[in-house]
């Protein structure tokens, strides 16, 4: 093995240690040189996987208070009371739900992200002959 292939294996397994994607391979029998290089080039293809960013907190908070406080002042007003009182509860349900909202679809969108790109590795070492366990 010359030095340029050392350097290319050395630097696969510093990438493969520090990869996002989940990907267990049964490597008996095979060579590693050629599982290296596969499993590298599989991984610069799951870098093509786009992630769906949840957009900035900020717009699911204001949406969230601004309707929960008007549905608090008209409940509020409603019900015989002052309606300032109501928007007031009404804006920290809002701004609560709104943070918890948030906090959900940014969840949902990093899990669907990482499932993606395990799914795209999988896939990719399955077409090039590896026997993929999970």
């Amino acid at each position: 093995m010359n030095i340029k292939n050392s350097l290319f294996i050395l630097l696969t397994a510093i990438y493969s240690a520090t990869s996002f994607a989940n990907v267990i391979v049964d490597t008996k029998g095979v060579d590693m040189e050629k599982y290296n290089a596969d499993m590298y080039e599989c991984q610069q293809l799951s870098t093509q996987v786009q992630s769906n960013h949840v957009d900035s907190v900020g717009r699911d908070v204001v949406g969230s208070t601004a309707r929960t406080a008007a549905l608090g002042a008209a409940g509020t007003a409603i019900a015989g009371g002052h309606g300032s009182k109501g928007a007031k509860v009404g804006a920290g349900v809002g701004l609560v739900g709104g943070l918890l909202h948030h906090r959900a679809e940014a969840q949902y969108s990093e899990a669907k992200y990482q499932h993606d790109v395990d799914s795209v590795m999988k896939q990719c070492m399955v077409g090039r002959g590896y026997n993929v366990l999970n």
